[in-house]
């Protein structure tokens, strides 16, 4: 239909329009891909109003079509965009045209040299994070269950009975450590005792399991409360239970507190909201490099017991907890780094904002509860 067509020939061409996209329809069954339809036209309407904002505030009626079909040559739709001279694109954001480029002619999506300067160790952290992260919560998982005299049930007394003390147990100390350590201090003495227990866990109480697990004492209690048989599995493989709370704590301590408070006093806002997605690709690729490690180690592992002898899955243990470490050791200098080279730097972070986080207020353990408490904006985001 055209504009400027009279009333009668409007509806004509519409009911005729009608009829034709429901024979389409109907003849090739695509009832069901009208709504991604419609979105991805509401998706493409969105895009045309943040890169080309003069021609998503032109009128309907303006852009005016010829009877051929084609575009009027006068249409802004047909107007070219700026070609890449930064002159061209410096005059075009000062007009508010081809919001895609910043002053300096580089897109607005791709990090200047000061971001990539604290982008790159935060990503670096975030994935030795969830790498590690993927090899605790398998490695965990299968020591409890196959353990001796163990299995599935004993998953949600771990969760009840181990997990949830120990978060609490975390949370009092992590308490008091804010109050009488440095925030570099704190990540330190918060990441050493897990990479330090993971150590000796592979390395010294795996290896000794028979001696420190009370297997004798524990199957006659088992044998004479059989319905206790669960919560007597937690002390007779008592080893395997501290590795799964420290397994378990890593997600929501290193995870959560550590890593999610050093991007938050890195990154301003406006680049939390533009790189922050980038993160989950990372964490991706963590996950699935994870995965790959652990087949290979695995293959590794049952090779050489095939060939020399032992325990093929101590070793591949032992090897698990080196990559853990490893990682763990790269966390430490990326934090080392943005420490010395982005916090100090006052290009990368306002050093007003940086003397304003690093002012503690010293709070116990009950005006730190009374405070979350009275806090309604803290209040809905633990209720989500």
């Amino acid at each position: 239909f055209y504009p400027d067509g009279s009333r009668t020939k409007k509806e004509n061409r519409l009911q005729g329009l009608r009829a034709r996209l429901h024979f389409v329809l109907a003849r090739f069954r695509m009832r069901g891909m009208l709504l991604p339809l419609l979105l991805l036209a509401s998706g493409a309407n969105s895009f045309v109003a943040q890169t080309r904002p003069h021609v998503a505030a032109t009128p309907f009626r303006d852009r005016r079509w010829s009877r051929l079909g084609t575009l009027a040559h006068d249409s802004p739709l047909l107007q070219p965009p700026a070609r890449a001279t930064n002159t061209r694109r410096t005059a075009a954001a000062a007009d508010g045209i081809g919001a895609d480029f910043d002053k300096s002619g580089r897109p607005e999506w791709m990090p200047t040299n000061t971001e990539m300067k604290k982008l790159l160790p935060v990503g670096f952290m975030f994935f030795c994070i969830l790498f590690n992260y993927t090899i605790l919560r398998d490695t965990k998982d299968v020591l409890v269950v196959t353990a001796r005299g163990s299995g599935a049930e004993i998953i949600p007394f771990l969760k009840t009975y181990v997990q949830l003390p120990g978060a609490i147990a975390f949370t009092v100390l992590y308490s008091k450590m804010c109050n009488t350590l440095t925030p570099n201090k704190i990540f330190y003495a918060t990441l050493a005792p897990f990479l330090g227990f993971y150590a000796a866990f592979a390395f010294l109480l795996y290896p000794a399991r028979a001696l420190l697990h009370p297997d004798a004492t524990m199957a006659a209690w088992a044998a004479a409360a059989p319905n206790l048989a669960a919560p007597i599995a937690l002390v007779r493989n008592w080893t395997f239970s501290a590795f799964y709370l420290f397994a378990e704590l890593w997600g929501s301590v290193v995870l959560s507190v550590l890593f999610w408070g050093q991007a938050n006093a890195v990154m301003n806002v406006a680049e939390a909201k533009k790189y922050y997605p980038f993160f989950g690709i990372g964490a991706s690729v963590g996950v699935l490099v994870a995965g790959q490690v652990m087949t290979w180690v695995a293959a590794i592992a049952k090779a050489r017991a095939a060939a020399a002898g032992g325990d093929a899955y101590e070793l591949t243990l032992k090897l698990l907890m080196t990559a853990v470490l490893g990682a763990g050791g790269v966390m430490m200098a990326c934090y080392k780094y943005v420490q010395d080279k982005v916090v100090t730097d006052p290009e990368c972070v306002d050093a007003t904002a940086s003397r304003k986080a690093r002012t503690k207020t010293k709070m116990t353990m009950k005006e730190s509860f009374k405070f979350l408490v009275n806090s309604k904006y803290i209040r809905n985001l633990a209720t989500l």
